[in-house]
């Protein structure tokens, strides 16, 4: 889809204390956030073009490039990104006047998601979270999803064909429905000299690092009572899928939908289906409240 044929859609940079968030958005009513995923060169427009349009027709849709990638400023702190991610998205949340938000995350957009829900759980209305980071990432070697992903900065350095195996081989089922328009909008956003010189995605620093990224470990998930819908590729080659059954089981208000012949981008692989559930799913849960419902 050509976002540039969407009316009405509009981007601008937001800026508070360090940080410069570039942000679009489009559409009217609840407000939904659509955080992206962390692979390199990902930005929330090329992340969510299947679905932006769509949504819209129901909400207001906020789509920014998160802290390290895009056009949003760079570097996140190794020593807790999932933190730092969340941090600044409730940074943006304060600057735009947004008390109350759903929150749609892909990948690390979904442990950032998450995160948010655990520290401001009256802020976040409800989660809808694909394939998301951070869920029993302690317990077993990374996938070679994960590996290649945190293998793109090192070694002879970036390239497109590093890029273009990721996405065709472990991040979607199916890598010929692959465009190479969208592996070299990819491949440049990666390249930039800022994100070469601080890789928003690195290896956990140290033991405590990763235990912080480890959502499990977390008591306050058991507590957390946010409406939440998981949404999960049978075929995730990133992500391990039995990480939605253990969401299910540790949530207290957890739903979860696999997807057969499905990697790990559900929102773009299997956009139709998604776009239907997601819209369904909050607007059940938008607040009876909200003067725009």
């Amino acid at each position: 889809m050509d976002l540039q044929t969407i009316k009405g859609l509009k981007s601008y940079f937001v800026e508070f204390g360090t940080r410069k968030v570039f942000v679009s958005e489009v559409g009217e009513g609840f407000p939904i956030l659509m955080l992206h995923g962390g692979g390199a060169g990902a930005t929330g427009l090329s992340n969510y073009s299947k679905n932006i349009e769509y949504l819209a027709q129901h909400f207001r849709v906020i789509v920014p490039d998160m802290q390290g990638y895009g056009q949003s400023t760079k570097g996140v702190k190794r020593s807790d990104p999932f933190g730092d991610l969340a941090e600044v998205m409730l940074g943006l949340l304060d600057q735009l006047k947004i008390p109350q938000i759903h929150i749609v995350g892909n990948s690390l957009g979904g442990a950032c998601a998450l995160r948010m829900a655990l520290e401001v759980p009256e802020r976040v209305t409800a989660l809808v979270l694909m394939g998301p980071g951070g869920i029993n990432t302690t317990r077993g070697l990374p996938t070679k999803g994960i590996q290649h992903l945190l293998n793109y900065y090192g070694g002879e350095g970036p390239s497109r064909e590093k890029l273009r195996t990721f996405i065709r081989e472990y991040l979607v089922y199916d890598g010929s429905q692959v465009s190479e328009d969208l592996i070299e909008l990819r491949y440049q956003a990666s390249i930039d000299p800022e994100v070469i010189a601080s890789p928003p995605l690195q290896r956990p620093n140290g033991l405590k690092g990763a235990i912080r990224m480890d959502f499990t470990r977390d008591p306050r998930l058991k507590r957390c009572n946010t409406p939440t819908l998981v949404l999960w590729g049978s075929d995730d080659k990133v992500n391990r899928p039995s990480g939605g059954e253990t969401l299910r089981q540790t949530m207290k208000n957890c739903d979860l939908y696999y997807f057969a012949q499905t990697g790990h981008w559900v929102q773009w692989e299997r956009a139709e289906q998604f776009n239907a559930v997601t819209c369904s799913y909050l607007q059940i849960q938008t607040p009876s409240t909200f003067s725009g419902a």
